[in-house]
This record gives C-alpha cells, sequence and structure tokens, in this order.
C-alpha cells in the first residue's frame, strides 16, 4: 500500500507559475509510476504528467495540453514528486491529484482508472 499527499496548490495568475509535491510512503518500489492528473467538476480525471525512475534512467511522460509547459521530476531520496507549472492558463484550473501504479509505459501512465493509489488532491486555481 501506498500513502500520498500533496501540497502546493493555490491561486495564481494566468501565466504564473506553482510547483505542486507529493510525498509518498509505504511500498513505493513496487508502484514506482507516479502521476499527476486533474479533474475538474462534472469531467473524468485527466492525467498530466507522469514519471518512472528505474535503475538506469528515467522516462517522463506529458500531456499534448502541458507539454513545454509543465515539468515532472522525482526525488527518490526522500520519495517525493513535484509537478512545476509554468505560464499557467484559465484552463489548468482544477484539483490536482498525485497519484501511483506499478508501470507508466505502454500509454498506461495516462489511464487514470488503472492507478492504484491516490492521494486526497491540491487546488489549482488560475485567473
Amino acid at each position: 500500500e501506498v500513502q500520498l499527499v500533496e501540497s502546493g496548490g493555490g491561486s495564481v495568475q494566468a501565466g504564473g507559475s506553482l510547483r505542486l509535491s507529493c510525498v509518498a510512503s509505504g511500498d513505493t518500489q513496487s508502484n514506482g509510476c507516479m502521476g499527476w492528473l486533474r479533474q475538474v467538476p462534472g469531467k473524468g480525471r485527466e492525467a498530466v504528467a507522469a514519471i518512472y525512475t528505474g535503475s538506469t534512467n528515467t522516462n517522463r511522460y506529458y500531456a499534448d495540453s502541458v507539454k513545454d509547459r509543465f515539468a515532472i521530476s522525482q526525488d527518490k531520496a526522500n520519495n517525493t514528486a513535484y509537478l512545476q507549472m509554468n505560464s499557467l492558463k484559465p484552463e489548468d484550473t482544477a484539483m490536482y491529484y498525485c497519484a501511483a501504479r506499478q508501470y507508466c509505459h505502454g500509454g498506461r501512465w495516462s489511464a487514470g482508472p488503472g492507478y492504484e493509489y491516490w492521494g486526497r488532491g491540491t487546488q489549482v486555481t488560475v485567473s
């Protein structure tokens, strides 16, 4: 089992930046794919980014809507994943969730229902 706690959300003007953090605890070795997903009321959860750090390399995945604006990173030593969000737009307004699953590859990272563990979310509002 994995526990996830997000932080870093808030309100920002369009064009601004925020950095979200997600601290993981528990069986992080077996659930190495860390993702950030977002949801607005009335819509399903959209995967925006994910990261998998293996023994020799790190793979990052991004949705087209955030590519070149968001950057995902991970501090394995402290079991923390980050989402740096730049050039924020009003359409980025959502509840952002950190989630974990075993693997990211093969398109798995973008499948919201495939994530087994979820944080409670942190609200991001862009005006």
